[in-house]
């Protein structure tokens, strides 16, 4: 097994760079060392956090338990005619999936380039961006099952996605993890440059006829123009989620504030743009203390070099409150808080 270590510390593991520690800590790079860990009658009583890219969590505090940090790897595929499946271990970097399948041609991943975090989280999070969420060419995944140490198959209907949301983020939470995730891609692009600023920028650089490559560059040179580096400042990308109201709602909304930036949903409902809303409340780039909002966009919490978990989780929900009294929309926060 992986060398079990006590009392460590777990800033370079988290991309909010928080300065916390974890009682125990263990790198698992295949399955057996996962049945070793909770074969481990010490271990199979501590409190237990499973990490991937440490890119969605803010840490207030010590974790008193066994932090097990995912590194599985691999990624292979098999074609069948324009069918392509994929299968990524569940510690395998997201964006090095995305640049493998945009290298060999495979469509499907290219508007989630540049999205932090492992494979293994994706269809917790059902992570999405541009148009294109996980649950859109998601086949399968494996998971190991902590209670019996058995490994399971999920298909999509098995893993109740909705908007940045799954079966792992509620009724299944913390009882399995996921080893592998196996993907439906496609030889035969259908691309989807019709969100956001993707189709003028294609215009822009007089792209007619894009590929999946185009449209991946174009993706990461909008996402580094607004997000920040977390290898140079901490954060954890969007810090909320954009929050969906009724229709019924939004025409309300929308009456008193005719500019509000939204989305209609296939539902009937309607999706708000959160960083604007955020930003019409005056906290773009806003800094207080060590932490603030990014300076390019307000939905983005960051730590300008000594935070504290805690210090960003009081300015959220600063923020929540001040979006609250000032458009009546509670904003619920994407990022997993501990």
């Amino acid at each position: 097994m992986s060398i079990l270590q006590e009392n460590v510390s777990l800033k370079s593991y988290n991309t909010f760079g928080i300065a916390v520690k974890a009682k125990y800590f263990v790198e698992i790079k295949n399955i057996a060392d996962l049945n070793t860990v909770f074969e481990n009658e010490l271990l199979r009583t501590e409190k237990l956090l499973i990490l991937g890219g440490g890119s969605n969590m803010l840490f207030t505090t010590d974790f008193d338990g066994l932090v097990i940090k995912m590194s599985l790897p691999g990624i292979t595929y098999k074609e069948n005619g324009k069918d392509v499946e994929v299968v990524a271990g569940g510690g395998v970097v997201w964006n090095d999936l995305v640049n493998f399948c945009v290298a060999n041609d495979l469509a499907g991943l290219e508007n989630l380039t540049l999205i932090p975090g492992t494979v293994g989280a994706s269809p917790i999070q059902n992570i999405g961006a541009y148009g294109v969420e996980l649950k859109d060419v998601f086949s399968s995944c494996t998971a190991f099952e902590i209670a019996t140490g058995e490994t399971k198959t999920f298909n999509y209907a098995d893993c109740k996605f909705d908007y940045r949301d799954s079966i792992f983020k509620n009724e299944l939470k913390g009882k399995f993890i996921i080893t592998s995730v196996t993907f439906h891609l496609s030889k035969a692009a259908t691309l989807q440059t019709h969100y956001g600023a993707i189709s003028a920028e294609l215009e822009k650089r007089e792209i007619t006829s894009p590929t999946i490559a185009d449209i991946s560059k174009v993706v990461a040179d909008i996402r580094v123009s607004k997000l920040p580096d977390p290898k140079t400042i901490g954060n954890a990308g969007s810090f909320f989620k954009n929050p969906i109201i009724e229709k019924e709602e939004f025409d309300q909304l929308f009456a008193k504030f005719p500019d509000v930036v939204n989305y209609p949903t296939p539902n009937g409902k309607v999706k708000l743009a959160a960083g604007w809303l955020i930003e019409q409340c005056g906290f773009k780039g806003k800094v207080v203390g060590q932490t603030g909002t990014w300076k390019n966009q307000a939905l983005v919490l960051v730590n300008h070099g000594h935070a504290s978990g805690q210090e960003v989780y009081i300015f959220s929900e600063q923020i929540i409150n001040y979006v609250h009294t000032k458009f009546g929309v509670r904003l619920e926060r994407e990022v997993n808080i501990l």
